[in-house]
């Protein structure tokens, strides 16, 4: 009899612990859950970003003939940049802006000259973003990609 009375006082002393356990492992869980699914779309970013580069540097080595115009050809290697990023960037924080750098070797573009395309992108966090302010809350993402006419 008097072991029942004791099992049922650590019984009592042991109720709600299933609930703060859980409670901690799946604050952990999401977390890591939630991380995971950031980065991944960050990730996903990042080859976006390097496959509209690679859109814009194609679109700069397209033969033009003489007199060329810098400022038109500028304009549509950047407008093939955004309608490749509009179409597949998820942009979680909202809409951020690009910054695009266009680099040539030669403006009359001749044979074996280069074209560098430079796509910077500020990656806003939105489910992690109280956790990472400490780092900032924003991830700088860029890719450039160079090409040769030929």
């Amino acid at each position: 009899m008097k072991g029942n009375r004791f099992q049922g006082r650590s019984l009592r002393r042991q109720q709600g612990t299933e609930t703060v356990e859980f409670a901690i492992s799946a604050t952990l869980l999401f977390l890591l859950l939630f991380g995971i699914i950031e980065f991944s779309v960050a990730l996903f970013d990042k080859a976006t970003l390097t496959n509209a580069s690679r859109e814009g540097a194609r679109r700069g080595i397209l033969f033009e003939p003489a007199p060329r115009d810098l400022v038109a050809e500028d304009n549509a290697i950047e407008q093939a940049i955004r309608d490749y990023a509009e179409q597949y960037l998820i942009s979680l924080g909202g809409t951020a802006e690009m910054v695009i750098d266009i680099q040539r070797s030669d403006v009359n573009m001749p044979p074996g000259s280069e074209v560098t395309v430079t796509v910077d992108y500020p990656y806003q966090f939105l489910l992690l973003p109280s956790f990472l302010g400490t780092l900032g809350g924003v991830l700088e993402l860029s890719s450039t990609t160079t090409m040769r006419a030929e």
